[in-house]
């Protein structure tokens, strides 16, 4: 009798695995770039527990927003919220809320075992932005539009334009620091939690903000099960713990 329901379970399995696979979907993503480290380690976390495949391609907000309003077919969108403030990229999900996944707010990094800046204060951080010799930043994207907002609110935006060294990708910011490209560089704190930099601290008191990158499955897409799956395990235990431990918080 043992054996039988050992082998009527084994079969069961089998027919599982068969109908998973059956049903397995590629999905395709377009995700803030910031939220790259904690992406690429849930990916293929899912893909494991799931079955399914995930592609992500990464972008600035400019970029994403042309992404969703391009042909381009795609399943869901990780994105900056201010993806979804684009009337034309917003029409590209489908209606209702989206779904909050993590935020981080913005600091300031500089080269590991250099002395230490003060930022403590909205008057420190203008006094160390004007004495850096160069900064490392992303100003077309969501967070770098806010640094800048940050940069006119302490009345030296034009004094700070020509030390501003653009990178092309949020993760080539700490990088140009820890390479002795620019100065500092100025960014989400988790993008700037990297090899060969520190972080001098975050932006105080009411100049700091959180920066929130919501979910949303597209229109188009024929995965819809598969994609509500992914947005859903971004939501589950192990991924806030896996947000929390890459310097972002949960939802």
């Amino acid at each position: 009798m043992r054996q039988l329901l050992l082998a009527a379970a084994g079969s069961m399995l089998a027919l599982v695995s068969i109908m998973s696979n059956v049903q397995a979907a590629e999905l395709k993503v377009i995700a803030g770039g910031s939220m790259t480290a904690v992406l690429n380690e849930l990916g293929p976390q899912f893909e494991r527990t799931s079955g399914h495949k995930v592609a992500v391609q990464f972008g600035s907000t400019p970029q994403l927003i042309k992404l969703a309003t391009s042909d381009a077919p795609f399943d869901l969108g990780v994105v900056p919220v201010e993806v979804f403030k684009d009337a034309a990229a917003r029409e590209r999900f489908a209606p209702g809320p989206t779904i909050d996944v993590a935020r981080v707010g913005y600091g300031v990094a500089i080269r590991a075992g250099a002395p230490k800046p003060d930022v403590s204060s909205p008057e420190a951080l203008k006094q160390t932005l004007l004495k850096a010799q160069s900064i490392a930043m992303l100003p077309e994207s969501a967070a770098g539009a806010y640094v800048m907002s940050v940069f006119a609110k302490l009345g030296i935006a034009d004094a700070l334009k020509p030390k501003i060294k653009v990178q092309a990708t949020p993760a080539q910011i700490p990088q140009a620091v820890a390479k002795g490209d620019a100065e500092i560089a100025v960014f989400l704190t988790n993008v700037l939690i990297a090899p060969g930099v520190e972080l001098a601290g975050a932006f105080p008191g009411d100049l700091q903000q959180e920066l929130v990158f919501s979910a949303a499955i597209a229109t188009q897409s024929k995965e819809a099960a598969a994609a509500q799956a992914f947005i859903s395990y971004l939501k589950t235990p192990a991924s806030i713990t896996t947000i929390k431990a890459k310097g972002m918080n949960p939802g």
